[in-house]
């Protein structure tokens, strides 16, 4: 069954390694499903006294947009041991207000991607979390923390290895049989 995929980035870095492993993902899903880029740079920070009774337009659209969407796939560098606060920001507007969350019981897939050797594990784990709050339904397994990016990237920023490629098909196919249960 045809799924709408909601694909939110943490990193709004021109050249983010996140973005590049999310293009590069985003051609590996069945297509039949149709995975799209949730834009989250122009979101004032969330503020309630500025949400009642007429919200900003930009947390009208963005909730608009993502109440299309059945299943989210958070791409999540880790700024200081945790989630950026951009993508932070991203979440609490789609939570409020207080009930209408645009989250509650969707399917999610967390994938965490930095320079560093331990693959954005912390980031990985803060954003399970939050999430697990929202009520979203995290993929647990595979766990997708990828580390050393760099070796994996080529100059034009897509995958040169055949094993990371495996990795990310495998991903992408337990994450589409994970969002046909919901």
């Amino acid at each position: 069954m045809s799924k709408n995929i909601g694909i939110l980035i943490g990193s709004l870095r021109k050249d983010s390694f996140n973005r590049k492993v999310a293009e590069n993902m985003r051609e590996m899903f069945d297509k039949s499903n149709h995975c799209e880029f949730v834009d989250i740079t122009d979101l004032q920070l969330y503020n309630e006294d500025i949400d009642q009774g007429n919200p900003p337009a930009s947390y009208s659209s963005y909730r608009e947009k993502l109440s299309s969407f059945d299943a989210f796939l958070f791409f999540t560098p880790e700024y200081n041991r945790s989630i950026p606060a951009v993508l932070k920001n991203a979440l609490d507007v789609g939570s409020r207000p207080y009930g209408k969350s645009k989250w509650d019981g969707k399917p999610a897939g967390i994938i965490s991607v930095s320079p560093g050797a331990i693959g954005a594990f912390g980031a990985n784990h803060h954003l399970r979390q939050c999430l697990t709050f929202l009520n979203m339904h995290p993929l647990q397994q595979p766990e997708m923390y990828i580390g050393n990016v760099t070796q994996i990237l080529d100059d034009k920023g897509k995958i040169n290895s055949e094993e990371s490629i495996k990795l990310f098909k495998n991903f992408v196919s337990a994450f589409e049989k994970w969002i046909d249960k919901f």
